[in-house]
Formats: C-alpha cells, structure tokens, sequence
C-alpha cells in the first residue's frame, strides 16, 4: 500500500476551514468539493491513457485520452457522496459505482447495506471516495468488495486519515493489490469513540445534517 498525502498550501488551507466547528454545512460541502478536486489532481497522475493522432487547426498531433475500460469511481454512502462531484469534475467520462456502509457503533464494523457496482472489475482503475480513515474497517470492506471482483489498481481518496486506520488497511490489503491512499493529512490519533483527533467531526452529519 502506498500513501500520498498531498502537501499544498490551498488544501491546507481549506481543510482549516473545514475542521473549524463554526463552519456550516453550506461551506463545508462547497469546501469538502472543491478539496476533492484538488486531491483528485493527485490521485489520477497514472490514470491510464492511450496515444491518438488529432489535426489542430494547424497542424496534425499526438495527444493522449483515458485508455478503456473506463475508470470507475465509487462513493461509499453516505458522506462519499459529497465527494463526487469534485471527483467527476475531473473525470467526467468515469462511470460511477455506489457502496452503501455504515459504521456500527458499538463494534466501530463495516456493515454493507446496499451496492450498485459491476461483478467484473478486472482491468478497471477503481476510485474509492470515503471522507474520514479512521479504523479503517469501512475502506478495508470496500476495498476487500472490489479486490474479489477483479480489481487490482484501487486509489482511496480520503480528506484525513488515522495512523491506526493506516495500519489497518495495509496490514487487511497485503500484497492482494495495487492500493494506493491519497489524502489531505494524517491526523495524531484515535480517540475513545473512534473519531480522529483533532479531526473535523462526523464528515456526513457536517455535510448533510444530523438525521435521526
């Protein structure tokens, strides 16, 4: 597994702005897409492409386009879903996969509700937008789900991850695939209810309102 956490200024700065409590949802979801734009920058730097010849208006060209199969992109509901457009504002050919998990609070496991995603994954780039790592159960069950389908090459796109969620998933994922983990920053720790520290929150009640 590898991890990129991507050093810039800009993203620094908007996650500041997302991790202050007084930030609103309105702002934070604006926020929350323009940070995945930029984190999306980093992911994609080999996304797959193939050589086509065009004619310019002057002259003929060699220039490059994304190589079939299509990469997909797959929210894990409900906050990945605030992430999407910022991912397909990049990749706006990408065909779109949804997984739904949530976090059991009691035993802080994974459970898969529902999925909308190809049986076969072989040969596909698969993008994986899930806003916190923090135990790394809810990535690990999404990345597990597509590794059994084919995938190998699995980029998650995280605005913060914890160093236990880390270990986690490089220790569930092994040599089984080609995962790489691209984030904004790795926070200092856990805390007792398995949130980051210093964090940003709950990212989807933060982005979509608490629902009872």
């Amino acid at each position: 597994m590898r991890l990129h956490v991507a050093d810039h200024p800009l993203i620094a700065h908007k996650l500041t702005v997302l991790r202050d409590q007084r930030t609103e949802s309105p702002t934070f979801r604006l926020l929350v897409d323009e940070l995945v734009t930029l984190l999306a920058y980093e992911a994609t730097r080999d996304v797959r492409v193939d050589k086509v010849q065009i004619t310019t208006p002057v002259a003929s060209a060699v220039g490059t386009h994304l190589a079939a199969p299509r990469p997909i992109v797959v929210p894990i509901l409900r906050a990945g879903l605030g992430m999407l457009e910022g991912m397909t504002r990049l990749l706006p050919t990408a065909e779109v996969g949804f997984l739904g998990m949530q976090r059991d609070e009691t035993t802080y496991e994974a459970i898969t509700y529902a999925n909308r995603l190809p049986d076969d994954l072989s040969g596909r780039q698969c993008f994986v937008l899930d806003p916190m790592l923090a135990t790394g159960h809810t990535l690990v069950a999404a990345i597990n789900y597509l590794l059994e389908r084919g995938a190998r090459d699995v980029t998650a796109i995280c605005l913060l991850a914890a160093p236990e969620g880390l270990r986690e998933l490089d220790e569930a994922v092994g040599t089984r695939g080609d995962v790489t983990i691209v984030t904004a920053a790795v926070d200092e720790r856990l805390n007792e209810r398995k949130y980051i520290v210093p964090g940003l929150g709950d990212a989807g009640d933060r982005l979509y309102g608490v629902v009872g």
